[in-house]
């Protein structure tokens, strides 16, 4: 879905439907291998652990954490994850994240409260990480807080965006190097996975909101030492429509430094718009540009991003429109001989623009067609084996802005600030 989704309960419908805020659920970095943080900001490659048997008179390898679902820290996963041999399915790995979260916020959408709380994550994930075929199967609630969006609870995010099932997919792993991935994917696009246990900060940024989350398709993956490519032919923001190409490449420079370039496209024009689906983004032209630094104790990783949505009449673009931005993730972890093990500090600054006036029929891709908006994110965490809590502050403020697409219910404010607390396992 477009990952700034407002709801149907807003002063205008077309800021759900016509408008590219919604919460572009959220990218999906690869995991790579490690139990570590992943260092790849985008998902080049969808593989997990492969662990070969032990042989003959070998003890079995250690537990090793799973990087399907990929998190890029400071959260990590259970280094010993739970697995049993489910027969002709393989050796099975069972992990999933249970989680809740309090909110409050000023300047709240039409529809939207104060303070809430919430089940953020009630999730288990089934995966089979070795051999020719494998698959990777999530399933349960969740809810998909984004900065500058109405917040939408934990039923409706779940049924009108992915459904209880929101990843799920098969892949043919012939080599080490070359595999296939077909069914619901996560996106290749952007720096942010799409559920809150999997990032830096709980709440997906700005540019998240300009981006898909999961996909329905088929993806290549291919490493050839230092570089990692994958082709991606998928339906886009969950539209069900298959008219959209995307790729990427990562150039791993060394064990800290990474480098990725994904672009990505709608080749056709489709007028589908549901709140997983965003009518103008899902006609857009994606660019991104990403470096991650990783070396303990900093994750920092600055990215670029451009989207473009061409004129097109038939989708209520007059003219064409476009949105440039770029953000700063970073993360500081103290380690184990410090003052405060376990405790981490990340923080996002972002900044986004957008082109085009309503006088001459531009879409609106942000709150109104031309406006501005930045942010700051700060979220400081504590994790304890399995157990973690972290509270998270935000501001969001905007410029050249249209009245009535903005925050409060009137649509006028233009900041809003809130406070959230996230508590829960990672299993």
């Amino acid at each position: 879905m477009g990952k700034k989704a407002f709801t149907g309960q807003f002063v205008a419908a077309g800021v759900l439907l016509n408008v590219g805020i919604g919460p572009a659920w959220a990218a999906d970095p690869a995991g790579s291998g490690s139990s570590a943080p992943n260092p790849l900001s985008a998902q080049v490659a969808q593989t997990a652990i492969d662990q070969p048997p032990p042989g003959p008179g070998e003890p079995p390898a250690a537990p090793t954490a799973m990087t399907t679902p990929a998190m890029a820290g400071p959260l990590t996963a259970n280094p010993n994850p739970i697995s049993f041999d489910a027969g002709p399915l393989g050796p099975v790995y069972v992990t999933g994240a249970v989680s809740a979260l309090g909110l409050w916020q000023n300047n709240t959408f039409p529809g939207d409260q104060h303070s809430l709380a919430s089940l953020s994550n009630g999730q288990f994930f089934f995966q089979k990480t070795e051999g020719l075929f494998q698959y990777f199967v999530q399933a349960g609630a969740y809810t998909l807080p984004s900065l500058g969006t109405p917040y939408i609870n934990t039923p409706r995010a779940t049924g009108d965006f992915y459904g209880p099932l929101p990843q799920a997919f098969i892949k043919f792993a012939p080599t080490d190097t070359f595999s296939v991935s077909a069914g619901k994917l996560p996106t290749l696009i952007g720096a942010e996975y799409t559920f809150s246990f999997e990032n830096m900060n709980i709440q997906r940024g700005l540019l998240w909101n300009q981006e898909n989350a999961v996909n329905r398709g088929a993806q290549m993956n291919y490493t050839a030492g230092p570089l990692a490519f994958a082709f991606s032919w998928n339906d886009g923001f969950y539209s069900n429509r298959y008219t959209w190409l995307w790729g990427s490449a990562a150039y791993t420079i060394d064990s800290a430094n990474t480098v990725s370039v994904i672009a990505g496209g709608n080749y056709a024009h489709t007028t589908k718009a549901t709140l997983a689906t965003p009518l103008f983004q899902n006609n857009e032209t994606i660019v991104n540009l990403i470096y991650t630094y990783n070396a303990a104790p900093w994750t920092i990783t600055p990215y670029f991003q451009y989207t473009h949505v061409p004129q097109a009449s038939s989708i209520g673009a007059f003219t064409s429109a476009s949105t440039y931005g770029g953000a700063i993730l970073a993360n500081y972890s103290f380690g184990e001989g410090s003052p405060l093990p376990g405790v981490s500090l990340p923080i996002r600054f972002e900044y986004i623009a957008s082109t085009g006036s309503a006088a001459n029929g531009a879409p609106n891709l942000l709150y109104g067609p031309g406006s501005n908006a930045w942010s700051i994110t700060v979220t400081p965490t504590y994790q304890y084996k399995i157990f973690f809590a972290r509270a998270e502050f935000s501001h969001v403020g905007t410029t050249n802005t249209t009245a009535g697409l903005v925050f409060g219910p009137g649509g006028t404010n233009k900041t809003q600030t809130r406070a959230v607390l996230e508590a829960g396992i990672l299993f």
